[in-house]
């Protein structure tokens, strides 16, 4: 069974950082895509970004250029270094594989 568990959601300033990890288990890491995605508030859950097992990116374009998605096999964990982050990136944010979503950490980015 495949289990993700997120965390380093939070609160912060706009312009401000924040790094979000997701541990994954029940999974052959190594050769699954990982992704992240959020939701804002009264909006639908949208994609953000994409890791593959050979370490190839992919961004939506609302955070391409701020955001960085990264993996370690080794601890089994995806993560998204976000940084320039504005109101609109406000939202949960969800880790994803194989169409298994883990529960969410909470971002919030105050003007």
């Amino acid at each position: 069974q495949v289990q993700l568990v997120e965390s380093g959601g939070g609160l912060v300033q706009a312009g401000g950082s924040l790094r979000l990890s997701c541990a994954a288990t029940g999974v052959v890491f190594e050769i699954s895509s990982m992704g992240w995605y959020r939701q804002p508030p009264g909006k639908q859950r949208e994609w953000v970004a994409t890791i593959h097992n050979d370490g190839g990116t992919h961004y939506a374009e609302s955070v391409k250029g701020r955001f960085t998605i990264s993996r370690d096999n080794t601890k089994k964990t995806v993560s998204l270094e976000m940084n320039g982050l504005k109101s609109e990136d406000t939202g949960v944010y969800y880790c994803n594989t194989y169409h298994v979503f883990g529960q969410g950490t909470q971002v919030t980015v105050s003007s």
